[in-house]
């Protein structure tokens, strides 16, 4: 789990870093701001990644055998 969990970090970059090197409103995603499109598409993205890291972590098929 200890390397898995790392994937965690990725949607609080995105979400923390993000803003501040794409600040600027010019273009505009399906009629939002850019930076606005960027947190929206993080928060699809962070459901993704934690999808993903459930997936892959063998820790909750343990829980369920003792079960």
């Amino acid at each position: 789990m200890k390397r898995i969990g790392w994937l965690a970090a990725i949607p609080f970059i995105g979400m923390c870093a993000g803003p501040v090197i794409n600040n600027r409103a010019a273009p505009f995603i399906l009629g939002m701001p850019f930076i606005l499109a960027w947190m929206v598409a993080w928060v699809f993205l962070t459901s993704l990644i934690m999808g993903v890291i459930y997936w892959l972590d063998p820790s909750p098929c343990a829980d369920e055998e003792t079960v």
